[in-house]
């Protein structure tokens, strides 16, 4: 296992290490140099990735024009912006080490920058010299200099590729297993979606198994005769490889040889495909879709129903018809195209898909299946996709032929049956095509940028994401069971909102826009337009909507933990919620509110800022939710007024509240209210002391005068506070609901005083607080509901 730790100080010898293949204590492999085996067979060097400019070390048949790894050392912790890195073996552990950007400090840990990586896992054998060998065999070892004895080698952490001499199998009585593992793409040598291991049933059984994501998947079958099976083992390649196993107590495991063949390797492809080091296919795993083809293919037993053996993705140049289908793309990184292949086969409306640019993540194009849906382009000019064809095997139409032709008037019966069915078919199918049209029709209405104020300028925000992805209302139907009631997660002003689990496991969270609630299509519009194109890692995140006739539905991802006032204000539950835990959400709302103010390319206030509004995923982080009230300024606008005043009683400023004039103060105001809620672990809007209704505000700002403020703190925290932290972050709360808008801090002062602990902050001014119904300020106080719930609308008089 590679694992990363933090390296102080380091002094070593730069060694130019170019033709030799041995290092000692004390040397260096830099960048520019290689190490290369005694026959000139291998090369141990750094390469780059030139789709992300990620750093490796690998090893690779020095006489490969292909230039194809035979193993990496780090796949899943690549070395980033890196000017210097270099292996050697570390004199105090001796373990091999790869130190990156001089490895004096770890700047950060997940960017791979300044540190150091544990190459080997071997103890450490004091008072012997240690050397680290590449062999002709393509094995790196490294050796005890007194007795020769192997520390580490390489061929004990294969990762896609077997060698000869290589093992695949398991050592019984260390617990070792060798496994061949695919990469994500011809290009990332990330763990990818096949995993191949040697799983012999018996003595006389001896036989490989690939899996996908863990599922079994296909198998050799049994080796006979030098051969397997189900392997593409010809006689041409037979010659050329001598294949042996070994199966007793002590180790079972399966290799090969060879002799006087260019390039000898067994290479496991992204798509699951099996070749040799000349590309011969060896077994064409990729052929497999969850049928017991009698080929070594695995029946999986959650085929779909809509899909047969007469199904398979073909790879053809061309398009699918824009106006016909629908595209959805996921971007995410750790997809093969394994994986999207999966995806596809198991949606019975996917017709295509492709990976993305550097062979990772998915597009999928969805659609009925009709004629028109694709089109060939025969010059070639086109990206290759891999579509859907269905084919008829000549065994099937004879058996139906030769059961159906002694009786002719039975015949045609059936014919005539099967005529009607098609006709309603082909209606059902218009029909469909037609409703996908509309739905697609009001989809584009609602993500028309000129349908709100300044939504141009968002749809370019970041370049990326632009892509909304469209559900089926039958897979939200499916994933909801019907909109359960057990499925039923709460009711907010949208409307009822629900869990779901789509077909790839994966959980959801729906908001369906009711047709009795307060807030209705122009909400719906803003939040599909605005939160779509806005990404932050403490902003929640809208995967895609629903339009399903007069269906409206935004689909976001599940928020395990709820929302922040499920724990904030249940006297068991915000027992959880220690004063190291509030002071992270507090951080995670500021950090998120400071994207909306100032780094996305619109100036966005949230206008509704609340406790019930910031969702918790599973790591407690704070994500800030429903952007239905949200409003969109330019660079240069500062301030808006409006007739429609939107919020809730408690969070609002009294400008906004009083004048309906909204700034990014306003929302610091609402953030200053929820800071005090997160520390007294009280609402605002039901606040009460020693049975006298009064204000959490006005409470907190007699406490402050009075040189007390402490007394704000939940009672809660008394075990796990930090004094000066708590009294900061009242100070700052004080500052965010003063009174006068132009005395509030803004977003990016707000995150220094935090950060800044030593930074002297400035004595807060009168705060703006409600006293009951009434406030500091004037107020007609039917302006306003005193409920929880939010206001929707709110004509000035």
């Amino acid at each position: 296992m590679i694992t990363l730790i933090i390296f102080t100080t380091l002094t070593l010898n730069y060694f130019p290490a170019t033709g030799v293949s041995t290092i000692n204590v004390g040397d260096q492999l830099n960048q520019t140099s290689h190490l290369v085996s005694h026959g000139n067979n291998f090369t141990l060097g750094f390469f780059t990735i030139p789709a992300t400019n990620y750093i490796y070390l690998g090893i690779w048949y020095t006489f490969d024009e292909q230039f194809r790894k035979v193993w990496v050392a780090n796949p899943s912790t690549p070395i980033i912006e890196s000017t210097s890195h270099v292996l050697t073996i570390d004199p105090t552990t001796g373990k091999l080490i790869i130190v990156s950007g001089g490895g004096s400090t770890v700047v950060n840990m997940n960017m791979n920058m300044n540190m150091i990586m544990n190459i080997s896992d071997n103890e450490f054998d004091p008072g012997r010299n240690l050397t680290a060998t590449l062999g002709d065999d393509g094995n790196f070892q490294l050796k005890s200099g007194t007795d020769d004895r192997i520390l580490w080698q390489s061929f004990d952490h294969p990762t896609n590729v077997l060698l000869p001499g290589m093992k695949i199998g398991s050592d019984l009585r260390t617990g070792k297993i060798w496994n061949l593992t695919s990469w994500l793409s011809d290009e990332i040598p990330n763990s990818g979606a096949f995993t191949m291991s040697w799983e012999p049933k018996g003595e006389d059984s001896q036989r490989f198994l690939v899996r996908q994501r863990g599922q079994p998947y296909w198998t050799s079958g049994d080796l006979r005769d030098q051969n397997f099976e189900f392997m593409n083992v010809n006689s041409l390649l037979l010659s050329r490889y001598t294949l042996s196993y070994v199966y007793n107590d002590y180790e079972r495991y399966f290799s090969f040889s060879s002799i006087n063949y260019r390039f000898p390797m067994w290479i496991l492809r992204p798509h699951g495909r099996i070749i040799d080091g000349n590309d011969r296919v060896i077994s064409s795993l990729d052929l497999c879709y969850g049928f017991d083809s009698g080929s070594g293919c695995v029946a999986s037993g959650n085929t779909p129903l809509c899909r047969s053996e007469r199904d398979k993705f073909s790879p053809m140049n061309g398009d699918f018809a824009s106006e016909k289908t629908t595209r959805t793309v996921d971007d995410n990184s750790s997809l093969s195209i394994g994986d999207c292949r999966v995806r596809c086969w198991n949606d019975c409306g996917c017709l295509g898909f492709i990976t993305g640019g550097n062979g990772t993540g998915c597009m999928l194009w969805t659609g009925s299946k009709s004629v028109g849906n694709f089109s060939v382009d025969s010059r070639g000019n086109s990206v290759t996709k891999f579509v859907l064809v269905s084919t008829n095997p000549g065994k099937g139409k004879a058996r139906i032929i030769l059961i159906w032709g002694p009786v002719v008037g039975g015949i045609c019966l059936l014919l005539f049956c099967f005529g009607l069915l098609w006709y309603f078919k082909k209606r059902k199918d218009k029909c469909e095509e037609e409703r996908q049209k509309r739905d697609r029709r009001r989809f584009l209405e609602l993500m028309d940028p000129g349908s709100l104020r300044n939504s141009g300028a968002i749809e370019r925000d970041g370049g990326e994401g632009g892509e909304m992805m469209m559900f089926s209302f039958s897979a939200v139907v499916t994933a909801t069971n019907d909109f359960s009631y057990e499925n039923k997660l709460g009711q907010g002003g949208f409307g009822p909102v629900y869990k779901g689990k789509l077909s790839d496991g994966r959980e959801i969270a729906i908001k369906r826009l009711s047709r009795t609630s307060g807030q209705g299509l122009v909400e719906f519009k803003n939040e599909l337009i605005l939160i779509a194109k806005l990404q932050h890692t403490n902003l929640v995140r809208v995967l895609g909507c629903c339009i399903h006739e007069d269906e409206k539905m935004l689909i976001y991802e599940y928020m395990p933990n709820k929302s922040l006032d499920f724990f904030l204000f249940d006297e068991t539950r915000k027992t959880l919620l220690d004063w190291p835990k509030r002071r992270y959400i507090i951080k995670g709302i500021a950090q998120g509110l400071l994207y909306l103010h100032k780094y996305s390319r619109m100036r966005v206030i949230h206008r509704d800022l609340k406790a019930s509004n910031i969702l918790l995923d599973e790591s407690m982080n704070a994500k800030i939710s429903d952007f239905g009230m949200a409003r969109i300024f330019k660079q240069n606008e500062t301030e808006a007024v409006t007739k429609r005043v939107v919020g809730t009683y408690g969070y609002m400023s009294p400008e906004y509240a009083m004048e309906g004039t909204f700034s990014v103060k306003s929302d610091i105001f609402s953030l200053g209210v929820l800071i005090l809620e997160i520390v007294s672990g009280r609402r605002n809007s039901s606040f009460s002391h020693l049975d006298e209704t009064t204000n959490l505000i006005r409470f907190a700002w007699e406490l402050w005068q009075q040189g007390d403020p402490l007394q704000l703190q939940d009672p809660t925290l008394a075990d796990s506070c930090v004094i000066d932290q708590v009294l900061r972050t009242i100070h700052i709360a004080l500052l965010c609901v003063q009174e006068h808008a132009v005395d509030r801090p803004i977003m990016s002062d707000v995150i220094t005083m935090f950060v800044n602990h030593t930074k002297p902050l400035p004595a807060p001014k009168r705060a703006a607080f409600f006293f009951g119904r009434h406030a500091s300020y004037e107020r007609n106080s039917k302006d306003c509901s005193v409920n929880k719930m939010t206001i929707t609308e709110m004509e000035a008089r």
